[in-house]
């Protein structure tokens, strides 16, 4: 276990000097020793040596001497991330990060080190701010795994994690929708179609093929997607997450892609596979330039889409990139009642609790749905006596039963009079009008 040991020196002067060394031997065998210069600091850190020793979590006090921006470099270098995620990962820490703690020992960085670091990203958006904390918090927790350090800073309690606004997006409306379409170019304006009428992607739009389309099972195929690197390189990729999927062809959509072919024959396009020096491939694509390359995303929303919003009146904001045509698309479907794990499926995303909490806000009058169905279940629901009783009824019979009651007002006869003769009729014979039932009185 660990211990103290006092040692006394006689300095060059003649003066007596004192320190205290912790010994302790580590689990492999190897004993290990430090010095400090008061009882204090030497008394608790052998504290912490012998109980992480006890509990089996020992970390190598020195384990920790590598700078932060040496580590996080090294741990990026070996993620099986995307490249592109890759390069992003890179640019957070380079802007971020290695400037207030990349030259700071692992084990140097404190959650107050933490605090005051977060507080140097004040002016950056919320939801960006959250993501460079969580690449931070990760790579931390990959040095604990590493057993290079006890503890990860930026989960103590003491450190407020950013948080992002809590913001509900609003959907385009159709006329929106239309109206930017419109003030697209011609070349382009099939953009607004294959968005806002299957879902895609802005990527997998610019990538989609007529072989990705079977017009007689009405159906695409997403495949694939183009992938935009650093100094505007572009290769093809797998969709986002590495998922293909199947997404329904509307008859609208269709016709309106069978025009573009004839306006603009689809042509073929060779881009890396996946990474910029990957295999070349070839693919035939319904979207492209005059010089008949893919469509570039930095050039598109600068130079197409942007004054496209301009010229309909949409403000230029970042909810109103190219996307809002894909939320268009979800908030469509789940208004005319499509199930969310279909649309999770069309949208591609991996976790239907995602696509609930994107857009679980767009299902308005649920709670008016609530309330029919338990009062249409709810079989001891009161009544008046002498009234005519909707318990057991459809809510579609119960209007028409109170239809018929409200028809005996207007003529005035006395409702409650001839609610015990009533009400079998309505029951029975709810289609019947007020005359039938004079009548068969």
């Amino acid at each position: 276990m660990a211990h103290v040991e006092r040692r006394d020196r006689k300095a060059a002067d003649g003066t007596m000097m004192r320190a205290y060394r912790v010994r302790w031997r580590e689990p492999e065998g190897r004993e290990r020793n430090k010095t400090f210069q008061r009882k204090v600091e030497a008394d608790r850190f052998c504290a912490v040596i012998a109980a992480d020793l006890v509990k089996g979590q020992y970390v190598d006090p020195d384990a920790g001497k590598i700078p932060f921006e040496t580590y996080a470099k090294k741990w990026i270098d070996s993620q099986t991330f995307e490249e592109t995620t890759r390069e992003a990962v890179r640019l957070r820490m380079r802007l971020h990060a290695y400037p207030h703690i990349g030259d700071r020992f692992l084990s140097d960085v404190l959650p107050s080190t933490i605090q005051s670091w977060l507080r140097t990203l004040s002016d950056l958006a919320p939801a960006y701010r959250k993501v460079v904390f969580a690449n931070v918090a990760t790579i931390f927790n990959a040095a604990v795994d590493d057993e290079l350090i006890p503890k990860n800073p930026c989960k103590a309690p003491s450190v407020r994690k950013p948080r992002s606004d809590p913001r509900k997006f609003v959907p385009w409306s159709a006329d929106r929708v239309r109206a930017v379409r419109d003030e697209l170019p011609d070349r382009y304006q099939l953009v607004a179609w294959l968005g806002a009428g299957l879902g895609l992607r802005q990527g997998e739009i610019f990538a989609l093929s007529p072989d990705d389309i079977d017009f007689e099972a009405g159906e695409v195929q997403v495949r694939r997607q183009v992938k935009l690197f650093s100094n505007n390189r572009q290769v093809f990729g797998l969709p986002k997450g590495r998922k293909t999927r199947k997404v329904p062809l509307p008859g609208s959509v269709a016709d309106a892609i069978t025009i573009y072919m004839k306006a603009y024959p689809p042509r073929d396009v060779t881009l890396p596979w996946m990474v910029v020096d990957g295999k070349p491939t070839t693919t035939t694509l319904l979207l492209t330039t005059r010089e008949k390359k893919a469509l570039n995303r930095n050039y598109f929303n600068t130079y197409i889409w942007r004054p496209a919003l301009v010229r309909a009146k949409v403000p230029d904001l970042r909810e109103n990139g190219c996307h809002a045509l894909r939320h268009f698309f979800a908030s469509t479907a789940l208004h005319e009642g499509e199930t969310i794990k279909a649309i999770s499926e069309y949208l591609g995303h991996a976790d239907p609790g995602f696509t609930l909490r994107t857009y679980t806000h767009l299902m308005e009058g649920s709670s008016e749905r609530t309330k029919r169905a338990i009062d249409a279940a709810f079989l001891g629901k009161p009544h008046r006596e002498g009234r005519c009783q909707t318990t057991r009824t459809s809510p579609r019979r119960t209007r028409k039963t109170a239809r018929t009651r409200n028809e005996c007002s207007r003529l005035h006869l006395d409702v409650d009079r001839l609610g015990p003769q009533l009400d079998p009729i309505c029951h029975s014979h709810p289609m019947l009008t007020l005359v039938d039932t004079i009548a068969m009185r």
